[in-house]
Parts: structure tokens; C-alpha cells; sequence
């Protein structure tokens, strides 16, 4: 409950209820507060059980932290039923990607010897070149340029 509260935090928190209820009434204010929470967190677990009954019995495995976002995709995603951790585990990226460069590597290779054997006699140039526009030739209009 107090997981983000320090030790100094703590003393402090203590040192200003003495200063601010007096040693006297602090036990008695103490008191007080443990019994709200404890009425407050009876209340919760009526709430939570009458809301199971009125469920059903289909919802008997129902859990309300389930209802958090975070708790549910975890839930989920850890699911057997799934299949995703075979996935997962079935998935070497290293492997794929050196079928990927075998598989470039052998078409270059064969690109090229089939490319030597035609009338050109050298490599393609897939580079993009800019072309030049002629004299007459207007540039493209961009609409958004304007």
C-alpha cells in the first residue's frame, strides 16, 4: 500500500501527526482511521462478492484486478491457447535474415551472369537519376509548395 513512502517520509509524516493531533488524541485518531479502513475494505469484499453471485456461476474464476488494462493484455498474452510463445520461440532472426542474404546474393549472381550474356555486357544501373527538364518543359505544380 505505502510501496512509494521512504523511511524519512515516514518519520515525518509521524512527527507531523504528533504536532498536529497532540500525543494525547494521536491514539485515539489512530484508532479511528484503522477502523475506517477496516469498514471501508469490508465494504469492498461485500461488493465484490455480491457482484460474483449476481454474475453466475460462469463467472467464477472472475477477478476484478483482471478489469485493469495492463493485467489484462498480460493475462492474455501469457495465454497458451494462443500459441505465441511457439511463435516466439519458433522465430530466429538470425536465421531469416541469412536466408534473406543467400537469397539476394544468389539472384545478384545470377543477374549478372545472365546480364553478361546478353548484348550489353555490363551491370544495370538501378541508380535514380534526376532527369533534365528541356527548355520549354514548366516544373510540376505543387499544390502544397504555394
Amino acid at each position: 500500500m505505502f510501496n512509494d513512502i521512504g523511511p524519512l517520509e515516514l518519520v515525518t509524516l509521524i512527527v507531523l501527526a504528533v504536532l498536529v493531533f497532540g500525543p494525547d488524541k494521536l491514539p485515539k485518531v489512530i484508532q479511528d482511521v484503522t477502523r475506517t479502513i477496516r469498514k471501508i475494505r469490508e465494504f469492498s469484499e461485500s461488493a465484490k462478492s455480491d457482484i460474483r453471485e449476481e454474475l453466475g456461476p460462469e463467472f467464477k474464476d472472475f477477478e476484478f484486478e483482471d478489469l485493469n488494462p495492463k493485467t489484462f493484455i498480460r493475462k492474455q498474452l501469457d495465454n497458451e491457447d494462443l500459441g505465441l510463445k511457439e511463435i516466439r520461440n519458433g522465430f530466429d532472426l538470425k536465421k531469416e535474415m541469412a536466408e534473406v542474404t543467400d537469397a539476394v546474393h544468389s539472384r545478384d549472381s545470377d543477374a549478372s551472369s545472365a546480364s553478361s550474356a546478353g548484348s550489353s555486357g555490363g551491370r544495370i544501373d538501378m541508380t535514380k537519376k534526376p532527369e533534365t527538364p528541356g527548355p520549354d518543359d514548366r516544373p510540376p505544380f505543387d499544390a502544397d509548395a504555394t
